[in-house]
């Protein structure tokens, strides 16, 4: 027996407040199925929709110089910082598509020192790290560092805060005991082949 995707109510999506139902619905158009953070952070639906706003002013933003890879990588470092596994397995997930290496995701959150990434990343995630378990601690020399790879004011901004948030949302994910779904595990692991390869003959 599968176990529940919440310790909480999980809402029929049929019953959820229209808004709401769309943008799940777009989503499960998009992904071919429905992440598990939509449906059970949906049994509060005024809280839903300003996590939601708050998540995609962040994410989805195209200023500044950090990619969508960059985001990804500083949730999935992060995420495994506070023992969140929803958030390293559903955002590892999305981490290895953007930056096409099915070994990333694995590396950043166990130990992204050892991470096939560049320098500049790794400044990033020493950087998210910082913020995320001694942000007390963040001062000049840290501002300084970044410089030095070309981050700007703006982006050290950005890291914080999309490490902040998903603080929050690793908080939420571990006192639900929020389940990931079983289809992020194998996505971007193995690459696909090219449109245009021969039919593989049995």
């Amino acid at each position: 027996m599968t176990p529940p995707i919440s310790r909480y109510p999980v809402p029929e999506l049929k019953d959820l407040p229209e808004d709401i139902r769309a943008r799940i619905l777009e989503v499960q158009d998009k992904a071919g199925f429905v992440p598990n953070v939509f449906l059970a952070l949906a049994h509060r639906p005024a809280e839903w929709r300003a996590f939601f706003a708050y998540h995609d002013a962040l994410m989805l933003k195209d200023s500044g110089s950090l990619t969508k890879g960059d985001r990804e990588m500083i949730v999935t470092a992060t995420s495994a910082a506070n023992h969140c596994l929803y958030c390293v397995v559903a955002h590892g997930a999305i981490l290895r598509i953007y930056e096409k290496k099915p070994l990333v995701a694995d590396q950043v959150a166990v130990n992204h020192r050892k991470a096939d990434i560049t320098p500049r990343q790794r400044a990033m995630l020493d950087f998210a790290l910082k913020v995320c378990l001694r942000s007390h601690e963040v001062d000049d020399a840290d501002f300084a560092a970044l410089h030095a790879h070309g981050f700007s004011d703006e982006d050290i901004w950005d890291i914080a805060a999309i490490t902040a948030f998903f603080g929050l949302s690793n908080r939420m994910a571990n006192v639900t005991g929020m389940r990931p779904n079983d289809e992020f595990y194998l996505m971007g692991r193995v690459p696909k082949p090219p449109k245009d390869a021969p039919a593989r003959q049995a």
